[in-house]
């Protein structure tokens, strides 16, 4: 059974804001997450030049955009001249690449929650860590839930928490290693989140007990979904918006 002091948040949520139905990690994608009913969004924030954090999953915009090269040698305004909608479709030609500033209020107007994927470059976890946390502590300041940070990069999750511990935090892995309970302790976070293969009835009794909540990813069938949830996962986070819709445990999406 949930337990809702140990998971507050959604239990479906989409995945890079719109999953397969919106270009990631835009607005438009946060808007059609919400459209569609759900509660919770999960997105990806690292940064660009001058440490302004944009929301972004790769290390370069060859992949969702029109630009080229690393995100972290563009400031802010060549970012919002780059097209991150047409390579989805052409009915989003012209969708921005979004400020986490700008993702956030949109967020916050819309009443999403967000899971925040911290997305640091691989010589300096700690600025990304504490530039994304500080932040996220301003634009969510009084919000219940606060929004859910999380990471790969330990360095990021620890200096996060020097920044901002007053948020929430997660451990993102792939396969669980041996020593997650001393990694989750050590960095102070409330959740552990797992690709969904990776996931065993006994590592959610063992995470539960450890008072940590836990969450697959990315979870695409629905029949996997319903087994993950009869295993006692707290929440998955999904791609397929419609056929995993944000009604999914109610029955509206089985």
């Amino acid at each position: 059974m949930l337990n809702t002091t140990r998971w507050p948040y959604p239990r479906i949520i989409a995945h890079r804001g719109g999953g397969t139905v919106a270009p990631e990690n835009t607005l438009v994608a946060l808007r059609v997450a919400a459209s569609l009913g759900f509660g919770g969004v999960e997105f990806d924030v690292k940064l660009a030049r001058f440490g302004v954090p944009v929301l972004m999953h790769d290390d370069t915009l060859d992949r969702t955009t029109d630009g080229r090269g690393p995100v972290v040698e563009r400031d802010a305004a060549e970012l919002r001249g780059l097209d991150a909608g047409i390579w989805f479709a052409n009915e989003f030609a012209g969708e921005h690449v979004p400020t986490f500033d700008a993702a956030a209020n949109l967020c916050r107007s819309l009443g999403l929650w967000a899971n925040v994927e911290i997305k640091p470059d691989a010589d300096n976890p700690e600025e990304t860590g504490r530039i994304v946390a500080g932040l996220a502590a301003r634009y969510w300041k009084d919000a219940s839930p606060a929004p859910l940070l999380s990471s790969f990069a330990e360095g990021a999750l620890a200096a996060a928490r020097e920044a901002a511990p007053e948020l929430p935090r997660a451990l993102l892995v792939e396969d669980p290693p041996a020593d997650w309970r001393r990694r989750t302790e050590a960095l102070g976070c409330r959740a552990l989140h797992c690709r969904h293969d990776g996931i065993t009835a006994t590592l959610v009794e063992a995470a539960h007990e450890a008072g940590l909540g836990i969450l697959a990813y990315t979870v695409n069938d629905p029949g996997r979904a319903y087994v993950l949830f009869e295993m006692g996962v707290d929440a998955i986070v999904t791609d397929e918006l419609r056929d995993i819709r944000a009604d999914f445990l109610t029955g509206g999406g089985r």
